[in-house]
């Protein structure tokens, strides 16, 4: 049986790490301070910043969401952006990404103070990366790391393949493993035979955004496999195509379906990696727990670094 990657145990041990570095900075100086600014009301974005402020809130650190409204203009944006640069009791911004399409994103995100880019994600932040020298890392592929290494799966001298080239996930997490010494590969639309480049993989990681493409001619059986994927299926025949039925696990994907209205998928088929895999992440509850709680460690970082703490 192969092992499943629990993010969700990992997050709680960081958790419980993080408690005391918080405990510490109140005690002593103050509170980290988290800002997210949270544009419109898109669904998926609003969740996802209820639930990083849930366990800032959790964790003691002072966590407050700005919400102008949907017809923002990128002026408007980059104001707000430039007070919380100036405001000392902030250490982290956030900036919820998609924003509307008629705001400049690459000028908001440009906009946000490098020491206080928790998302890892502005170019000082990324050179860094690329160096290897100190700084906030992507929350996700900095996640994908740690899972790794707190169960003791080594990276070193591995053939890792990454799919999918996004500046969020796939660009960084291919350095982060180069970082630990892994012969890395990065995969796209235009990879040749991406099936057999896969195959290769003793680490793979799908980064790519389609439900369950990374099926069993992709996986090397025995690898490990790390499902970046967040997709959720809305309609009857996607889940029928994906899980025909007579398949084993297929009846119980469609039942699910049928009671909720919708279904969450990875990039990775969930029948076909649980038989082919050596472990491998599961979805939901593989890596995106990870992702807030690296964000929570970026901000405590940053907190630690204002206040001369480190």
């Amino acid at each position: 049986m192969p092992q499943i990657l629990d993010g969700n145990r990992i997050r709680d041990q960081i958790k419980n790490e993080c408690q005391s570095r918080v405990e510490e900075l109140t005690a002593r100086h103050r509170p980290p301070g988290l800002a997210v600014v949270l544009v419109g009301h898109n669904p998926a974005s609003e969740i996802y910043v209820r639930n990083k402020v849930r366990t800032s809130h959790e964790l003691g650190i002072a966590s407050e969401t700005i919400t102008p409204p949907e017809n923002s203009t990128t002026e408007e944006l980059l104001a707000i952006v430039g007070d919380l640069n100036r405001r000392p009791d902030i250490d982290g911004i956030l900036v919820q990404m998609p924003l509307p399409a008629h705001i400049d994103a690459k000028r908001v995100l440009l906009a946000v103070s490098p020491d206080k880019d928790v998302d890892g994600l502005h170019p000082c932040n990324a050179g860094n990366l690329v160096q290897g020298r100190p700084g906030p890392r992507p929350c996700t592929p900095a996640g994908i790391i740690e899972l790794l290494k707190r169960y003791h799966i080594s990276i070193a001298g591995k053939r890792a393949v990454v799919v999918g080239r996004s500046d969020l996930v796939g660009k960084p997490a291919a350095l982060l493993l180069l970082q630990e010494n892994a012969t890395v590969t990065v995969c796209h639309s235009k990879t040749p035979d991406l099936a057999a480049v896969c195959r290769e993989a003793e680490i793979l990681i799908a980064a790519i955004g389609r439900p369950a493409i990374i099926t069993a001619d992709y996986i090397r059986p025995g690898a490990t496999v790390i499902d970046v994927g967040m997709n959720r299926l809305d309609e009857r025949s996607d889940v029928e195509r994906i899980f025909p039925p007579g398949r084993p696990g297929s009846a119980e994907k469609q039942a699910a379906f049928d009671r909720k209205g919708t279904l969450l998928l990875g990039d990775v088929h969930p029948l076909d990696v649980a038989e082919r895999a050596g472990a491998y992440t599961p979805v939901p509850g593989g890596v995106g727990p990870l992702t807030i709680a690296m964000l929570m460690i970026n901000t405590i970082d940053s907190a630690e670094r204002h206040l001369g703490v480190c």
